[in-house]
């Protein structure tokens, strides 16, 4: 018996199939193969496509479908994992009115900071755990100030999951840890956020009555299951945002557990039992997959919005023809430092841990007789690094500790330079886990449909693969010095 999990990201879908006996993932496809567009018509704006999610999505199911080994007759269950914070409105008929405003678009920024004034920042820190920011409710805030004739068609609000599990069933449901990242939810009233609501003007019954992650979110319609060479009836039973569902992924869901991802953004995620917020909202707090009324599980977030995209410009712009691995191998070819050469990688939109400032990338120290594409692509890895360490720090002045992180063996954590530099620069081992984010929705489905009794018989085949101590710290600090104060003079010079 099989689970079937989606992972929609910002570059493209993937999806697994994970054999039941094992929780291990016997096949898996993605689409499109290169990067999925993000369309960027105004400075920091950034919308997609649902109507591609779900072409890309279907896609790559009838990839998997279509293979030889792989009896669709024996899937049992649906998973769904997605990327954060977009909003997705549909008309009563669930028709799109409007391309997706995605998780790093910068546009609600100040519609938001001016709703934590007005709703008070007693409030925000202690009900919504987070200022409104440029959250889902403050881009739908935008959209009902900026394009009224569509907001008055909306009927229903949901996040991009939600609207990948809409398809598949025609069902809109959506979650309490959704709700939470979206800045919709009170944690002091276990509630939706009346305040919030009548501050934005917004009408409770456009957004859709919350499930738990691990809940049956509808049953695969007949005609799309005869479109997808799936099972007719199929429960589609979890869901969650990306960074949940990664840290779910790596069974990340008990205090003091930390998971770290380096995809298109980049995430530390921990696991507390505690309502706690930062006081300057540079990083966020939301409810985790196994958060509910009598369990309180909260995920402290840190996100760098570039981390994968940044890797990516890099390679289109200095070495277009280059795979990662080999650029991976080119920068194992340099020394730590890159020779001077530094890189900030901030271009990907408002960042939060930089208190929403937008201070672009950065390329310093180029000198043009001794840098080539070797320096380049580890300063970029590097940079990454650094601004890790620079998000954790934030983390440890609020209380998180880690003593060891676990990260998924895939993306940038694929390189030995930037596994080993995270390591080295951040100070705490890492441990690497052959794992993904469609893995997780698949493992999630088989929960929520009760193929699994627990987590832990999920997690019983799960191992590291991979473990990283530090080695290079003393020659990594002083580096890591020079990097802060340029950034930290970036931000000065940016309003």
């Amino acid at each position: 018996m099989y689970s079937l999990g989606i992972d929609l990201g910002t570059s493209s879908v993937k999806v697994a199939v994970v054999a039941l006996e094992t929780g291990k993932c016997v096949a898996s496809a993605q689409y499109p193969e290169t990067e999925a567009p993000v369309k960027s018509i105004q400075p920091g704006w950034a919308e997609q496509s649902p109507a591609d999610w779900w072409l890309y999505t279907c896609q790559a199911i009838r990839q998997l479908t279509s293979r030889p080994g792989i009896n669709a007759a024996d899937i049992a269950a649906i998973g769904i994992a997605y990327q954060m914070h977009g909003l997705v409105v549909v008309d009563a008929q669930q028709r799109v009115l409007r391309d997706s405003i995605i998780w790093c678009d910068s546009r609600a920024v100040e519609i938001g900071e001016q709703a934590a004034v007005d709703l008070g920042q007693n409030y925000v820190q202690q009900n919504l755990l987070n200022s409104p920011g440029n959250f889902t409710a403050s881009k739908l805030a935008w959209v009902k100030q900026h394009e009224p004739v569509v907001y008055n068609r909306i009927h229903t609000v949901m996040l991009p999951g939600d609207f990948i599990a809409m398809q598949l069933t025609g069902e809109t449901t959506t979650t309490l840890s959704g709700l939470s990242e979206g800045v919709f939810w009170d944690f002091g009233a276990e509630s939706l956020s009346e305040r919030l609501m009548q501050h934005y003007g917004f009408d409770p019954a456009i957004l859709p009555v919350p499930l738990p992650a691990f809940a049956i979110h509808g049953h695969l319609k007949n005609s799309v299951a005869s479109e997808l060479g799936l099972k007719a009836g199929l429960p589609v039973s979890y869901k969650a945002g990306d960074q949940p569902n990664n840290a779910f992924s790596l069974n990340v869901l008990e205090p003091g557990a930390v998971a770290a991802t380096a995809g298109t953004s980049g995430v530390i995620y921990g696991v507390s039992d505690r309502l706690a917020a930062d006081p300057l909202s540079r990083i966020n707090t939301f409810a985790h997959v196994n958060h509910h009324a009598g369990q309180l599980r909260t995920g402290v977030l840190l996100c760098i919005n570039g981390t994968g995209s940044m890797y990516r410009w890099a390679r289109e712009h200095f070495a277009p023809g280059l795979s990662y691995a080999e650029l991976n191998s080119l920068a194992a070819l340099a020394s730590p430092g890159a020779a001077g050469l530094s890189v900030l990688p901030f271009g990907n939109g408002a960042e939060r841990m930089l208190g929403n400032r937008y201070t672009g990338a950065g390329l310093s120290g180029i000198d043009l007789n001794r840098h080539g594409r070797k320096e380049i692509f580890r300063a970029v890895q590097e940079g990454i690094v650094y601004a890790f360490r620079y998000g954790l720090d934030i983390m440890r002045e609020n209380g998180l500790q880690p003593r060891i992180i676990r990260a998924g063996q895939a993306n940038l954590f694929l390189s030995d330079v930037f596994a080993q530099a995270f390591v080295d620069v951040t100070g705490v081992p890492v441990e690497l886990y052959d794992t993904d984010g469609s893995t997780g929705a698949a493992l999630g489905a088989a929960i929520g449909a009760s193929l699994y009794r627990s987590a832990p018989e999920a997690f019983s085949g799960h191992h590291c693969v991979r473990a990283l101590e530090p080695r290079n710290s003393a020659v990594y600090e002083p580096l890591y010095a020079g990097w802060k104060n340029w950034l930290e003079n970036e931000i000065r010079s940016t309003p």
